[in-house]
C-alpha cells in the first residue's frame, strides 16, 4: 500500500478545478479566423443606416457600405451638375435625396459609421449599367462620386458643421468599389488601379472563394450559395433571394418562410468553410427591406449567433485584406 494518502491527493485535484474552469484560451490567430464580410449597396435610407449601425453595436460586427453618391445631392441643386457617361445630365437610376435635411441625416450617419470602424466604399453614383464605359468614363463617375462626398456637408446647407477629418477621409480613404449590377468593362480594372482604390467587389463566384487578383487589385467575388428544397444555388445577395423566392414582387404574407429559408442558406454556408479551410464568407444586401424584412431579418439572426465565436471575424473588406494576407502567408495554398 502507498504511504501517501488518497485524501491530500483528492484534495491537490479538486484544489485545481477552480483554475481550470476559469482558464482562458489563448487567441485564435488571424491566419485561422474564419471571416464573414458583410456589405450593403446604395446606403441611402436613413432608418436602415440607423439599423445596420445598431446591429453592428449589437452583434460586434463591421460592414462595409457601398455608398451612391446621387443621394449626397437634391436633383434641384446638385442633381442638374451630375451627368453620367452616355447619359443626360440630372439623370439617376436611383433616384437623389429628396431635402437637405435628409441629406444631413445621411452624412452624420456616414460620419458614425466611419468612427466606428466600418468601411465606406463607392457604389459609382447615379447606378448605370457601365458595361460598354471606357476608363476615362468610369473616371468620370469616380469624379463625380468624389465631388459629392467632399462637398456633402455643404450640399446639406450644415458647411459649418463637418467634422474635423472629412476632408481626409473624402480625399483619401474611399478605396473599395462595387459596380451598379455587379456589371463590368474592360475599363474598368484600368480606372480603378488609376484612381487608387485597393479592392474591388464586383465579382460573382461558384461558391466563397479568396480574392483574386487583377494586375495586384484584390477582387472580390459575391458567391453562389445552395438555397431552398431543393439547393440550387443563388447569389448569396438580398436581391437574387427576393427574386428567387417571390420573382422579385413584394411578398410580406410569406415573410416569415422566405426568412427561415435564407436563414438556413446563410448557416450552411458558413458551417461548410468553417470545417472546412475557412474561406471568407461573403454575404450582399441592399438598403431596401424586400418581402417584409425578410433578408435583414435573417442577417441579424445569423450575425448574433455567428460574429461571438471566439475564432470568427465579421469585418469589412478593408479590415479582411490583411487578415486575408496573413492567411496566404501561413497558407500558399489558398490562393
Amino acid at each position: 500500500m502507498s504511504r501517501f494518502s488518497a485524501a491530500p491527493c483528492l484534495a491537490f485535484a479538486m484544489a485545481l478545478v477552480p483554475t481550470l474552469a476559469h482558464a482562458v484560451a489563448p487567441p485564435v490567430p488571424e491566419d485561422r479566423k474564419q471571416l464573414v464580410i458583410i456589405s450593403f449597396d446604395g446606403a441611402h435610407d436613413n432608418k436602415l443606416w440607423e439599423k445596420s449601425l445598431e446591429m453592428g453595436r449589437r452583434t460586434g460586427a463591421h460592414f462595409t457600405y457601398f455608398l451612391s453618391c446621387t443621394f449626397l445631392m437634391t436633383r434641384a441643386e446638385g442633381g442638374k451638375a451630375y451627368q453620367a457617361p452616355g447619359h443626360k445630365a440630372g439623370r439617376s437610376n436611383v433616384g437623389f435625396a429628396q431635402s437637405r435635411e435628409e441629406i444631413q441625416t445621411r452624412v452624420r450617419h456616414i460620419w458614425q459609421a466611419r468612427q466606428a470602424g466600418h468601411d465606406i466604399g463607392s457604389h459609382a453614383c447615379g447606378h448605370f449599367d457601365g458595361k460598354g464605359w471606357s476608363t476615362a468614363d468610369w473616371k468620370q463617375e469616380f469624379s463625380a462620386f468624389n465631388s459629392a462626398l467632399a462637398n456633402a456637408w455643404k450640399a446639406g446647407g450644415i458647411a459649418g458643421e463637418e467634422p474635423e477629418g472629412w476632408a481626409h477621409f473624402a480625399a483619401n480613404d474611399i478605396k473599395g468599389f462595387r459596380a451598379p449590377y455587379l456589371s463590368l468593362s474592360d475599363g474598368l480594372l484600368p480606372a480603378l488601379k488609376q484612381d487608387g482604390f485597393t479592392y474591388d467587389a464586383s465579382l460573382v463566384t461558384k461558391g466563397p472563394g479568396w480574392p483574386s487578383d487583377a494586375d495586384g487589385l484584390p477582387r472580390f467575388g459575391l458567391p453562389l450559395i445552395p438555397e431552398g428544397p431543393q439547393q440550387r444555388r443563388v447569389i448569396g445577395m438580398d436581391y437574387n433571394l427576393f427574386v428567387r423566392h417571390s420573382m422579385g414582387i413584394e411578398n410580406r404574407k410569406d415573410s416569415a418562410l422566405f426568412e427561415e429559408r435564407t436563414l438556413d442558406a446563410y448557416r450552411k454556408a458558413f458551417q461548410k468553410e468553417y470545417d472546412g479551410n475557412r474561406i471568407p464568407l461573403q454575404l450582399g444586401f441592399h438598403f431596401v427591406e424586400m418581402n417584409g424584412g425578410a433578408y435583414w431579418q435573417a442577417l441579424d439572426r445569423f450575425l448574433t449567433e455567428t460574429c461571438s465565436k471566439p475564432d470568427v471575424a465579421c469585418v469589412s473588406y478593408a479590415e479582411a485584406l490583411p487578415m486575408i494576407a496573413k492567411q496566404k502567408k501561413a497558407d500558399r495554398s489558398a490562393f
